[in-house]
């Protein structure tokens, strides 16, 4: 008896637990993301050839990374008018990626160039450039840290001082990986990852890369404006001040301040 109980024991110890995985794994698991639809409450001019790959906002201005080879550049925009006050531009060879503001210094990503630039905000003027291993994609920053995105699932979390990696999250919905997370914007505690050719945003936990809300955007630009095939969903900024959430996209005329509705179904 000692031994078919022995041989029974060892059996629980070594099979993974089906009671466990089965019967619990709908407390285990993360609630499903809630999804939000939006409403317009302002629309702004912005520069349908500005190929938007970073966006960011501060004290009255949006703050812009554009790519492209050839047509990369960084940007202080008047967000009434679009006005461009300030610009930089990339050399040729360099496909420029994300922006975020970090104190007084504009950080930017290159699409495949492995390298990043520094900026004085006030000044434009190019302070430093570091490196980093395969593509940028977005960046967006919260106090001492840069996450940044490479067109994977995973959202790189770097040291706001020294841009080096401390860590990465892998970003589920539940257990499903969502790759392609492009542009990003930090929102109250939330990492807003726009996935690129897509018209929704994904609301990360940066503490566990799980998704906890999903934003779609589908129709806020008008088919009639979307000449170009790459002309699609790319551009978060928020001004945490008074809690306005501005999205926009490559080649659009339009910079949207948008308000989250809760989807209803029927």
């Amino acid at each position: 008896m000692k031994a078919i109980l022995s041989r029974f024991l060892l059996a629980l110890l070594l099979t993974p637990c089906p009671l466990l995985s089965c019967a619990q794994a709908g407390r285990l698991s993360p609630k499903s993301p809630r999804e939000y639809t939006y409403e317009i409450v302002q629309a702004f001019p912005h520069d349908p050839a500005a190929y938007t790959q970073g966006l960011a906002y501060r004290d009255g201005f949006l703050y812009e990374g554009t790519g492209l080879n050839g047509r990369s550049s960084v940007r202080k925009v008047r967000l009434e008018t679009g006005e461009v006050l300030q610009r930089v531009d990339l050399a040729p060879e360099f496909f420029g990626e994300g922006i975020t503001l970090v104190k007084d210094k504009i950080i930017q990503l290159t699409w495949q160039s492995e390298t990043g630039f520094v900026y004085d905000r006030k000044t434009f003027r190019r302070v430093r450039q570091f490196s980093y291993s395969g593509e940028g994609w977005g960046l967006a920053t919260s106090g001492p840290q840069v996450f940044m995105s490479d067109g994977t699932s995973e959202i790189r979390i770097l040291d706001s001082t020294t841009l080096r990696e401390n860590r990465r999250i892998q970003v589920r919905d539940g257990s499903k990986r969502i790759d392609r997370l492009n542009e990003l914007e930090f929102v109250d505690g939330q990492i807003f990852a726009n996935v690129w050719q897509t018209n929704r945003i994904a609301c990360v936990s940066p503490q566990t890369g799980q998704v906890v809300r999903w934003i779609d955007l589908t129709g806020i630009l008008s088919p009639m404006y979307r000449l170009e095939p790459g002309a699609v969903l790319n551009g978060i900024a928020y001004d945490a001040v008074r809690k306005r959430l501005f999205v926009t996209g490559k080649l659009w005329p339009k910079v949207f301040e948008i308000r989250l509705l809760p989807k209803t179904h029927h």
